[in-house]
């Protein structure tokens, strides 16, 4: 987040640009979870929260005495 203070957002500098045609779905719309399907995304959330994420092991070579 930004330390600034938020200014008046009517006024911005710049106007946004339009929405990306990309970002707009034209297919079926989205089958709804089953209660299978959100238990097992439930768990694997459980899961994922609970693994500890690997940590890469650091070197003591600065990138000059890599080479």
């Amino acid at each position: 987040m930004s330390n600034t203070p938020q200014h008046d957002v009517d006024h911005l500098a710049y106007p946004e640009p339009p929405a990306s045609p990309l970002w707009h779905h034209r297919g079926a719309p989205a089958r709804p979870l089953t209660e299978a399907d959100q238990k097992r995304n439930c768990q694997f959330l459980v899961l994922a929260l609970r693994t500890p994420r690997p940590r890469t092991p650091h070197t003591t070579n600065t990138p000059a005495e890599a080479r």
